[in-house]
């Protein structure tokens, strides 16, 4: 249970709302802030030490990862309809991938996934990642059973897609490709891999 000290003089009445008030205000600072923030900022605009926000975020690496989950809502409601109609596998991920890409630099939480900037090794493909990865891939108009993929593949498929995000994100070229030249490198590789994830090779990789 969080200290009764802070919070606006209003403590939360539970871990799970002292949580999500931290993850609250994080998204409150990066919005106004960018993404240059620690914990000792978060605590001070709860009115709390430290170390009531490091009981529930152990570094400023995962407080940011959730941040960016959490404030993300917004661009997934966008990017369904950006995908809307297209139930190709392949075709759907190639134009989540652009979408994304995109959209990375005018939303800051969305950018602290893909720069790592703020994230150790594993933070592209940590749960919170993952989380928002399976988010994201379920809301396409795509049957992925009916296209061989069981829940193993599909998780494979959503670290492919935020490694092949992270990758783009950090060095787009030089010079970068342009839109439609994006679009056919994706679909010439990134294409043909999801077709062949897809397809139902046995417990490691499809739908049984």
């Amino acid at each position: 249970m969080a200290g009764r000290r802070g919070w606006g003089g209003s403590p939360p009445g539970s871990d799970e709302e002292a949580s999500r008030r931290i993850v609250i205000a994080a998204v409150e600072l990066i919005s106004r802030n960018g993404t240059a923030i620690s914990i000792a900022d978060v605590a001070e605009s709860l009115g709390v030490i430290r170390q009531t926000v490091y009981r529930y975020f152990p570094s400023t690496d995962s407080l940011l990862r959730a941040a960016a989950i959490a404030a993300v809502d917004g661009f997934l409601d966008r990017l369904t309809q950006h995908v809307a109609g297209i139930e190709d596998p392949a075709e759907a991920v190639v134009e989540a991938v652009i979408y994304t890409l995109n959209e990375a630099p005018r939303v800051p939480q969305l950018g602290i996934m893909l720069s790592g900037s703020h994230s150790h090794a594993e933070g592209i493909t940590s749960e919170e990642a993952l989380t928002f990865g399976m988010t994201m891939i379920r809301r396409f108009d795509v049957d992925w059973e009916r296209h061989g993929y069981g829940e193993h593949a599909l998780r494979e498929l959503v670290e492919y897609q935020l490694r092949t995000m992270q990758s783009f994100f950090i060095s787009p070229g030089n010079p970068p490709r342009s839109q439609d030249e994006l679009r056919a490198y994706l679909r010439r590789w990134v294409g043909s891999a999801v077709a062949v994830t897809g397809s139902p090779v046995g417990p490691a990789g499809g739908a049984t």
